[in-house]
């Protein structure tokens, strides 16, 4: 044995479906019939010993028997499916092949269930019968979601493969958002709501809520399946792909370390999921008027997954694919919630702290800096406008602090080709999202104001209509600030890219508001719900959202989408995130309480000391910035040759990959540059609420 398995966290018993054995003779049969067995993948024996029965009646506990066959029998396709691509183009990797393969998959997936290919192998045969015995039930927004979660995991199989062939290994950020997708379990949420036969409300099923949901039961479920799975995976088959050996190599630990480290990560992933279905789900059938049938799919899909979550671990413990021979004892449900507390209350225990002195390493990166020559005249014209629009006038800043935050240097090198009146725009929104995002946590955080909090979102996103008419009567800078932007901004665009630009924003005032309840409850975040919820609070895809549009006649949209173009982008933005993280430490820890920071939050969950959270997190920013140069340079070559681009297409995407580039080098220059972080830049504590231009009006809901 690597080592010995920890002991899991495991809140729900497993439960077991009556119509266990009706189950394992109807996929035995049913396997044959798709020729699965004896074609040197699999034998009979491996079906038997393998028991996809046994893991549907264990994830699935309440459907009948008709559900549980269908179920199981889309079961037994997918592991097929994933051992099928081990043999034929893993093992003696094909990457050629591997491709043409999941290509021709895409047929036998038509959203109206029609349809018209001829399998050609035991998958394709599989997944054809499968797909028309289950859509006909199902809504076309359930079918869309399955298909893209279905198409997710068939083609993220490509990203392992070429990591085998050249030997790469992820990046613990990179790692837990592709395992998602190759893993599966976005997918077998999907069959949850088939098997439990009410859907999400399509409504509310892409809120922030229902993917933590079913992001946390994700990453719960890969993470354990890595632990399960280490000794066949990385030891048998040469795989990459394994959370425990991404823990081993980044992190440099022995190999037992690193499987506590995960089983922790996956402790901290069940714990967020239950800390979203108690506190945010209510919330969110509340806010959008959710019906009886929707709240009984909601709570019938959370029921699901946790019914999931118990019986993969019994399955795990029992089936013969894993190293499940000499696990620890494991507590119980009682047991295992007390043995996790700890690990809970830490969460929930943030104080402020002395921080100790520490020296930031000097940030290069291999693109050349260039600033707007337009940057003097900016600079006057913003401190200008904010003084202009209120933002000196509220007690949070003065014009000094404006000039000194100094944002159109930022804006100079994240776009050193705007014209005057594009780079006093940039400052200006860089200007409007940090005073903002300075006020929330002092308006709303420190007075636990969660009415004025919500108040105060809702009026800011009124202050941008999608027809440009303007209805709300401006009642403080923040909003007076940003109806401006948004008359500006908005009005050249059309009116598809003027939603997308829209929601972007919202995105980013959902995530403060995710920052100050987290205040509220003196959380430090999940490390995984923190890097993924920090591009939105820094603000990242608003601007790289203006970038897209200036391209948007050259790029098609679905290039925005693929794998390449957003692994880019997101990993340019963790690696700007972080760096705002290392600098801002002092400020936001010492002088204001804050959680929200990378470096806090890797001594939170790893429990080291301030200055190895600095190494982890400094290692984690490399590393992003690595993989943003690999995608740049090797990846999206690949990918126009792929899908053979044109060279409009082409050009704009280059043009993109480099406007990222000056996004980072801008970014980088203004951090060293700026007085933001200074001691002497500390922001005033407010104790008694919002003041100035029209806050009286929130103030009836301060708690003193």
């Amino acid at each position: 044995m690597p080592f010995q398995l920890p002991e899991f966290y495991t809140p729900h018993p497993a439960r077991l479906n009556p119509n266990l054995d009706r189950a394992r003779v109807h996929s035995r049969a049913w396997a044959h019939e798709m020729d699965m067995i004896g074609n040197g993948v699999w034998t009979a024996g491996d079906l038997e010993s393998h028991d996809y029965g046994l893991l549907c009646a264990y994830t699935h506990p309440d459907c009948d028997g008709e559900v549980l066959d269908l179920v199981t029998d889309w079961y037994v396709w997918v592991f097929y499916f994933d051992d099928h691509f081990v043999e034929l183009y893993k093992r003696n990797p094909d990457i050629e092949g591997a491709q043409a393969h999941l290509d021709r998959l895409r047929l036998f997936m038509p959203l109206n269930g029609v349809i018209r290919e001829t399998p050609a192998n035991p998958v394709e045969k599989g997944l054809a019968d499968l797909w028309r015995r289950t859509v006909p039930a199902r809504s076309r927004d359930w079918r869309e979601r399955f298909a893209a979660n279905t198409k997710h995991l068939l083609d993220e199989s490509m990203w392992e493969l070429h990591n085998i062939s050249t030997r790469r290994l992820s990046n613990p950020i990179e790692y837990v958002e592709m395992r998602r997708k190759v893993g599966g379990a976005p997918w077998s949420a999907n069959l949850v709501e088939h098997a439990v036969g009410l859907e999400v409300p399509a409504g509310i099923a892409s809120s922030r809520p229902v993917g933590v949901l079913r992001d946390t039961f994700s990453d719960a479920v890969h993470l354990r399946n890595d632990l399960f799975s280490y000794e066949r995976e990385v030891l048998d088959e040469g795989e990459l792909s394994n959370g425990v050996l991404v823990f081993e190599k980044f992190l440099g630990l022995p190999t037992q370390q690193a499987a506590e480290a995960v089983n922790d990560l996956l402790t901290s992933r069940l714990h967020q999921f239950e800390h979203t279905a108690l506190t945010e789900v209510p919330i969110l059938l509340d806010e959008h008027a959710i019906d009886p049938i929707g709240r009984a799919a909601v709570l019938g899909y959370v029921k699901g997954l946790q019914d999931w979550q118990a019986g993969g671990h019994e399955w795990h413990l029992r089936s013969s694919r894993y190293m499940n021979k000499a696990p620890k004892p494991q507590p119980g449900i009682l047991g295992s919630y007390a043995r996790t507390m700890p690990q809970r209350i830490r969460q929930f225990s943030s104080t402020p702290k002395v921080v100790e002195p520490y020296v930031l390493p000097e940030f290069t990166t291999p693109f050349t800096l260039t600033l707007s020559p337009h940057v003097d005249q900016a600079r006057d014209e913003c401190v200008a406008w904010a003084v202009e629009h209120g933002m000196t006038s509220e007690g949070v800043w003065d014009a000094a602090k404006v000039r000194g935050f100094d944002f159109p240097l930022c804006s100079a090198g994240i776009d050193p080709d705007a014209t005057p009146e594009e780079l006093f725009l940039s400052g200006c929104w860089l200007t409007w999202g940090t005073y903002a995002d300075d006020v929330y946590p002092l308006w709303f955080g420190q007075t636990r104001n969660l009415l004025g909090l919500k108040t105060q979102t809702a009026r800011l996103k009124a202050c941008m209509p999608l027809d440009l008419v303007q209805t709300l009567l401006p009642a403080n800078a923040m909003e007076l600030s940003l109806a401006d932007l948004w008359g500006r901004t908005a009005a050249p665009m059309t009116p598809a890219f003027r939603a997308t630009f829209r929601d972007t924003i919202d995105a980013m005032l959902d995530a403060w508001v995710w920052e100050v309840v987290n205040m509220h409850h003196n959380r430090i975040p999940d490390p995984v719900d923190y890097v993924e919820m920090r591009r939105s609070t820094f603000g990242s895809e608003l601007t790289t959202s203006l970038s897209r549009f200036s391209h948007s006649a050259t790029v098609p949209a679905e290039l925005w989408e693929t794998r390449v173009v957003q692994t880019m982008e997101r990993s340019a933005m963790d690696y700007c995130t972080m760096l705002n993280d290392v600098f801002s430490y002092r400020k936001e820890i010492q002088h204001e309480g804050e959680v929200h920071n990378m470096v806090r939050v890797v001594e939170n969950f790893l429990g080291v000391p301030q200055k190895r959270a600095f190494e982890i997190t400094c290692a984690l920013m490399d590393a992003r910035l690595g993989q943003f140069v690999e995608s740049v340079e090797t990846d999206l070559p690949k990918l126009f040759e792929d899908l053979a681009l044109d060279a409009g297409a082409r050009a704009g995407l280059i043009r993109y990959a480099d406007e990222l580039k000056d996004w980072i080098a801008g970014i980088v220059h203004w951090h060293e540059e700026t007085s933001r972080y200074t001691e002497t830049a500390e922001l005033p504590v407010f104790q008694q609420g919002p003041s100035g231009l029209g806050t009286s009006a929130y103030r009836i809901a301060v708690r003193h």
